[in-house]
């Protein structure tokens, strides 16, 4: 399935919306999940489309709206507010990022709806200074915050291919310690398929080493990447879906070589491509994860070929495993010719530091490396002033040295490098063998999945349900049954308090900024220690004692009628926050979250509950890996336990998994079985 939508094809997107959207109305505005919103607009010309927004995946014109909530949320409310009426002005992606802005004017006054669809996106409404009014989520970068009353700062400027020369594109490559099509991925901002597509159109291997790409190369490769892109600047693009044994693999916007073999089916749009292809996709989807319990007695040509979804990705962990050997061996290379040469690095290295202690600028020690007649002047072929950065040809290699780095350190850099690829190459061969084991499974028709040793794997059954209203919230069952409920953000906490909260029920908070609301439904049932012990440890876990790494916090909990949206006089209280008046009543706690699988749904909580409930559950602990890279971690071992899972990949999912994760970074602590 298309991961995502690139920079590319938002060029194209925006294109077309540029001409069709301009001049619109805004009408409602609904919201479909966490991720997804879709706006109601009449056209110029009076007609009623509906322009789907997916945060972090997806823009585009759709003829399959879903149905509307009955009850709108906190955020398109507070959308209709500020928009609903308005006429769009504009449509603009910045600067080739995977970002694009919707002016929106109304009553004299300009909005901006910004969409984010990197990493897991966004969808911010700002002012016409880019203050922000309300973002989709609240999040922290290490450079950047994307919260309420903040100026919208965009991330670093990614690098634009059209505008990129030659010259420019050599240095890139020279910079870069990946091969060729993975620096053609990330550094030109053009993702996986359309890298590969650029090396073959310029006859490169795409496994090469990034400083083994000569001069006639880089000419081959920017030739490849102005013919590729030409369809962009003349408008002369041809959208259409690729498919294959009648599934959809792909939509573009103008065609690939590396799709030259393979069905295609041609749109006028690239809207049109992009709604039809995630149409299908998404229903497929939806119904592989009410019906895979009847996978086996499926006929014709809706049977799900799982051979053949073996065999392919049997073919492209055999190609990774080549990759991940041929650079082990190329980094490892690199690291034995350092230590032959020592005398040469230890000349240009000591040089360089000398130069720089006597105050000479890059500028100047790049002339003198170059004017030097001794071995080591004519062995250097470049120096970049920003990363220090010097490149040695030795023998036709091309060595990247740190010049802030002994000679040792640059060859142990190396050496490390070489070791991941090394561990990556253990990992890949496990996984083959575990999806051979698998298509000797399917081509038998046997069920369930097997592992690296050929032991049947568990077998997990989706879970066929309406999503219940707390699962929008962090949320866990205590030991003793009781439902509990926190807040992800102002907005949530807000709403907790004021729709969700009963006179029955308990709440609990923290003296810490940033801390969840969170509520134990108590139904008028008394609530055991226990219960009240665990709501401890969990509204602790998710409060600013989590990000700062600390072991220990505390919080407190009242009665309903004790929290107040009302401030003292004279006082201001901010979206999310909430005074308390009487009789606090104080609990510490220990950190401790996990997240585990019961009946293919995703559960998370403490520890002591997950892991008594769950069929498979991984604990966390505060520590250096975001998010995002954690969830993606529990995720693959919850593949691993059930195999290749319909349910685990629709039920588990990582951005599933991400909601009950607290804020800031994490580590695996253990996980059973």
């Amino acid at each position: 399935m298309k991961q995502g939508i690139s920079s590319v094809d938002l060029a194209a997107l925006v294109r077309e919306l540029s001409d069709s959207l301009l001049g619109a109305r805004i009408g409602k505005i609904y919201q479909h999940s966490s991720d997804e919103l879709r706006l109601r607009l009449r056209s110029v010309e009076g007609g009623m489309r509906d322009l789907v927004i997916v945060a972090g995946e997806r823009m585009h014109l759709t003829r399959h709206p879903r149905e509307a909530e009955r009850v709108a949320g906190a955020f398109p409310m507070s959308l209709r507010k500020h928009l609903s009426g308005g006429r769009i002005t504009e449509v603009l992606q910045h600067d080739f990022d995977r970002i694009v802005k919707l002016g929106i004017e109304r009553g004299g006054e300009r909005k901006v709806l910004l969409c984010e669809f990197f990493a897991r996106g966004n969808v911010i409404l700002m002012d016409a200074d880019e203050r922000i009014i309300l973002p989709l989520r609240s999040i922290s970068y290490r450079d950047r915050v994307v919260r309420g009353g903040e100026v919208y700062e965009l991330p670093r400027r990614q690098v634009n291919p059209l505008d990129l020369g030659v010259d420019e594109l050599a240095r890139v490559f020279a910079a870069s310690s990946g091969d060729v099509v993975r620096t053609i991925a990330t550094r030109l901002n053009m993702g996986g398929l359309l890298s590969e597509e650029v090396c073959l159109r310029a006859g490169i291997e795409k496994e090469m080493a990034s400083d083994m790409v000569s001069a006639a190369d880089c000419e081959s490769i920017h030739r490849a990447i102005v013919e590729m892109l030409s369809p962009l600047l003349s408008g002369k693009l041809k959208p259409h879906i690729v498919v294959q044994d009648g599934v959809f693999l792909d939509a573009l916007p103008f065609e690939l070589s590396l799709y030259e073999d393979f069905e295609k089916k041609y749109f006028s749009t690239f809207n049109e491509a992009l709604d039809e292809y995630y149409w299908r996709m998404v229903g497929e989807t939806k119904e592989e994860r009410v019906g895979s319990s009847q996978e086996g007695d499926q006929e014709g040509a809706g049977k799900v070929d799982r051979s053949g979804l073996y065999k392919r990705r049997l073919l492209q962990q055999e190609d990774a495993i080549r990759r991940f050997k041929a650079e082990e061996e190329r980094l490892s290379r690199i690291g034995d010719v350092i230590y032959q040469e020592y005398g040469l690095f230890e000349e240009i290295l000591s040089g360089v530091r000398d130069a720089r202690e006597k105050g000479y600028s890059w500028v100047e020690i790049k002339r003198i490396l170059e004017d030097a007649s001794l071995g080591s002047g004519k062995a250097i072929e470049s120096v970049d002033p920003e990363t220090g950065s010097i490149v040695v040809v030795i023998d036709g290699l091309r060595v990247s040295v740190d010049s802030r780095l002994t000679v040792e350190q640059n060859a142990s850099a190396y050496y490390a490098r070489a070791k991941k690829f090394s561990s990556k190459i253990k990992g890949a061969l496990v996984a083959l063998e575990r999806t051979s084991k698998m298509i000797e499974r399917a081509e038998r028709g046997e069920r369930g999945e097997v592992d690296g040793s050929g032991v049947k794997k568990r077998s997990v059954k989706p879970l066929r349900r309406k999503e219940r209203w707390y699962e929008r919230f962090k949320w866990f069952v205590s030991s003793d049954g009781f439902l509990v409920v926190g807040g992800r953000d102002s907005d949530t906490n807000e709403l907790i308090v004021k729709k969700y909260m009963e006179k029955r029920d308990m709440f609990f908070h923290t003296q810490y900024p940033g801390s969840p609301a969170v509520i134990i439904k108590t139904e008028g049932k008394e609530v055991p220690l226990t219960t009240l012990k665990e709501v401890a440890e969990f509204t602790v876990s998710h409060s600013i004692v989590w990000k700062s790494g600390q072991a220990v916090g505390e919080c407190y909990w009242v009665l309903p009628q004790q929290v107040s949206k009302t401030p003292e006089h004279g006082e201001f209280l901010p979206k999310g926050s909430f005074v308390i008046r009487g009789k606090r009543n104080y609990m510490k706690s220990g950190v401790g979250i996990a997240v585990g699988v019961k009946d293919g749904m995703c559960i998370g909580g403490p520890p002591g509950v997950i892991e008594k409930r769950a069929d498979c559950f991984v604990e966390v602990e505060p520590g250096e890996f975001n998010q995002n890279d954690v969830a993606k971690k529990i995720y693959r071992i919850f593949l691993d336990w059930a195999g290749d899972s319909v349910a685990i990949k629709a039920g588990c999912a990582p951005h599933l998994i991400a909601r009950f994760l607290p804020p800031g970074g994490s580590r695996i602590k253990r996980h059973k079985p």
